[in-house]
């Protein structure tokens, strides 16, 4: 087996976490060794930070394998993957470490274990830099479903930055195979809707002063749809520290969901937070692709284990998204395609086809 080590280079293309995640996800799936160097190289702090290590712990645990080298600041890995197995995994960041990527590594591994899982995964459910807990429940998870899986998520805790301190339980059960997925046809927008919150100290009048910005903002752009931002005060027992922020979803007719989303910062006001959150969910809607910027690369190791050809109508193909289908080439050897969309509509716009023939990844152990 040692032979076949994977070889990855954790500084090209994105240069991040993502790296390390895509490529254990899928040596642990894979059975392949692998070998990950110059891991975040060009990060202000490079190599692993707390969040990445608890990444790997978990994926080792997971299927009983050897992980060499991985501490704080370790530019280099090796890691050595057994049988994956089901049962309980907790992985805690220590941090305000996003729980959303902690689920994003060990989600996939999971759906070909042996028998079902539940994942307690700690840290920041609504974290800079990382999906928000209410992005991977309101947009990932009803879209990666149609994959041909089902997982439950509950919010136990929502911690913030810079304590983190939050959890979630993910519970999910395996799966023979995955379906390909076709999602070309975008329809049009049926419904806006959202939640602004705020958490800790800070006060309701926050939320709603995020919530009207943001409503502002979208109706300049979108006049005949009503948009319902809910503003909520978390609930003292079920959220640790003080945050705020906004999540606002657009649904359309063929079913697809497109998020905008802004955290709070100490000094913004609650009216720019909004703003943020609203003109990125407008920037999302013009592109004419099926899926967000940020479900892009989400989706792009489901499509290479699935069985048959997938296809995604995106807007411009993120940096995160062409790493992730390098590695899902090199590693998996699925076949992918990024082109041009043809459609006349999309004649005038930055929209894309990726297209994947995927591997048909079969659970040996169902």
């Amino acid at each position: 087996m040692a032979g076949l080590q994977v070889e990855v280079d954790g500084s090209i293309m994105e240069g991040g976490g993502q790296i390390l995640r895509v490529s254990t996800a899928l040596s642990c799936l894979l059975g392949l060794p692998l070998r990950v160097q110059k891991i975040r190289a060009g990060r202000s702090t490079p190599g692993l930070r707390p969040q990445h290590l608890s990444g790997l712990e978990m994926i080792r645990d997971l299927c009983d394998g050897q992980l060499e080298r991985a501490e704080i600041g370790s530019t280099e890995i090796t890691f050595t993957p057994e049988k994956i197995k089901g049962g309980i995994h907790t992985a805690d960041t220590k941090t305000a470490g996003s729980v959303c990527l902690l689920m994003q590594v060990s989600m996939p591994c999971v759906l070909f274990a042996a028998s079902s899982s539940e994942l307690h995964l700690k840290g920041g459910t609504n974290a800079e830099m990382a999906p928000q807990i209410d992005y991977t429940l309101m947009v990932f998870k009803p879209i990666v479903e149609k994959f041909g899986f089902k997982f439950n998520c509950d919010i136990k805790t929502r911690g913030y930055y810079p304590k983190g301190g939050g959890e979630v339980i993910v519970r999910v059960s395996p799966v023979k195979q995955l379906n390909p997925i076709n999602l070309t046809d975008r329809g049009y927008v049926t419904k806006i809707y959202g939640r602004a919150f705020v958490a800790g100290v800070l006060p309701f009048k926050v939320a709603k002063d995020m919530a009207a910005a943001a409503v502002r903002c979208i109706r300049k752009e979108i006049r005949d749809l009503y948009v319902n931002i809910q503003p909520v005060q978390e609930p003292k027992d079920q959220a640790f520290g003080n945050g705020n922020g906004i999540i606002i979803i657009a649904e359309t007719s063929t079913g697809c969901l497109f998020a905008g989303s802004s955290l709070g910062k100490r000094g913004v006001n609650a009216d720019k937070v909004g703003i943020e959150a609203a003109e990125m969910l407008l920037a999302n809607l013009r592109h004419g692709g099926t899926v967000d910027e940020y479900l892009q690369d989400q989706l792009i190791v489901f499509m290479a284990l699935a069985n048959g050809v997938s296809r995604i109508k995106t807007g411009p193909v993120t940096l995160h998204t062409q790493t992730a289908i390098h590695f899902a080439e090199q590693i998996a050897k699925a076949k992918f395609i990024v082109k041009k969309s043809e459609d006349e509509e999309d004649a005038s716009k930055d929209t894309y086809i990726i297209e994947c023939q995927g591997i048909g990844m079969t659970n040996p152990n169902l």
